[in-house]
């Protein structure tokens, strides 16, 4: 009896020792996939757009909570505490920079929407045609007055010195074969000022507010690969794989996503996904 009921001991603890190591994988189960995101976006088209992502998310099961900013600064912010699962508002290189300065870890995972800086006139439309001598208003504030001379580089209205790149001002142009004037004027009011300059170079913010038309007045605008035209879908790194976001990506790319900007923004904004 006694070799019996050793026996039954060994076969026990052999059984405890499998389950305790989950088998012979040692794997630990697979966390359930989320079935709830919150996406941070700031106020207007961007939290627009992620409301029509949203509503495809649903279809798949996947409910997402809309959470809107008033700055350019906080949802990154929440993002990297933890308090938001994904954030849609920003292009790669201010992610970048977000990063850097804060000792930050987000990713981009996927493309959102384009919203291109250009060139607008009320009285020619190719940039070609911008007389010699005329005048053009540029943004004052540091972050678009270089996107906005590189610009206009691209457009071969000017030069600039070698390394200007995005922190550009008047003051690196090294060539200006028309001698336009430029305007420094701050970016909300360059729409008011096209019926007072030859051209104005806006970002799509403005020129939405203003009702004005990239197809009717805009003479040139940014490639749509540029990174600084490309708004991204951004998450932590760590959690930049997970099956939900990736979901919600998917939803956000769809076709009834797309059919809604275009519906909506009669193309002042596009998608940037292919």
């Amino acid at each position: 009896m006694k070799k019996y009921i050793i026996a039954g001991l060994a076969a026990l603890t052999a059984a405890a020792l499998l389950a305790g190591c989950g088998g012979n994988s040692g794997a630990k189960p697979a966390a359930p996939e989320k079935t709830e995101i919150t996406v941070g976006a700031t106020a207007g088209p961007h939290a627009e757009v992620v409301e029509a992502a949203a509503k495809e998310a649903e279809k798949q099961g996947l409910t997402v909570h809309v959470k809107e900013f008033s700055d350019y600064i906080t949802p990154d912010q929440a993002l990297e505490d933890g308090e938001l699962d994904l954030a849609v508002y920003q292009h790669k290189p201010f992610l970048d920079n977000f990063n850097k300065q804060k000792g930050a870890h987000l990713a981009a995972i996927g493309d959102a929407i384009l919203m291109r800086m250009g060139i607008y006139s009320n009285t020619v439309k190719d940039v070609k045609d911008i007389p010699d001598g005329g005048v053009v208003s540029i943004p004052n504030d540091p972050t678009n007055e270089g996107r906005g001379l590189q610009l206009l580089q691209e457009a071969g209205l000017i030069k600039l010195r070698d390394g200007a790149g995005n922190t550009a001002t008047p003051a690196d142009i090294t060539d200006n074969p028309k001698h336009l004037e430029f305007r420094e004027l701050e970016a909300a009011q360059l729409p008011r000022s096209l019926d007072d300059v030859d051209a104005s170079v806006i970002t799509m913010n403005y020129v939405m507010s203003a009702g004005l038309s990239p197809k009717e007045q805009g003479i040139f605008l940014e490639a749509k690969d540029n990174p600084l035209a490309v708004m991204i879908i951004a998450a932590r790194e760590k959690d930049k794989d997970d099956p939900a976001y990736a979901k919600f990506v998917k939803a956000y790319q769809s076709d009834a996503v797309k059919q809604f900007i275009a519906e909506k923004y009669k193309g002042t904004i596009e998608p940037a996904w292919n």
